[in-house]
């Protein structure tokens, strides 16, 4: 059997594999099988297009991986609610450091929690927010 059947055939399982998963696990290797499958035509020696295929596979995955994997994830997309966060607001019940309370920022009430006490009436920042709950600390000062 000559010998670029069998490369082609390689890339063609690779790439399927690659487009079932869509995890960047076997691209690298479809990538190297087609070098492989070039050298195939230039040499007969079995032993020189497989070390081609492996040592190509293993470093495209070391070098471009890594930059490939970080270009593609995906970002955190920024909703409306996002804005509250930095903003200051008013606690409206009282929040300790094992219950919730609630504060009153950009004019809506929220389920907030705090690493520490606060006290109805006191302005809060707002540090983040968990699901529905903002976590808030004491804005010192007032």
């Amino acid at each position: 059997m000559d010998q670029w059947i069998v490369w082609l055939a390689i890339i063609i399982i690779l790439t399927a594999i690659e487009l079932l998963s869509v995890n960047l696990t076997t691209i690298w290797f479809v990538a190297s099988g087609i070098v492989a499958l070039g050298i195939s035509f230039l040499t007969d020696n079995y032993l020189i297009q497989f070390g081609v295929f492996v040592l190509l596979g293993v470093i495209l995955v070391i070098t471009t991986k890594p930059i490939l994997v970080k270009k593609l994830k995906s970002k955190k997309e920024a909703t409306n609610l996002d804005r509250v966060i930095g903003m200051e607001g008013i606690v409206t019940e009282k929040i300790t450091k094992r219950e919730n309370g609630e504060v009153k920022v950009d004019g809506k009430k929220w389920t907030a929690c705090a690493d520490k006490a606060i006290k109805v009436g006191e302005t809060v920042k707002v540090l983040e927010i968990n699901g529905v709950k903002l976590k808030v600390e004491k804005v010192e000062g007032e």
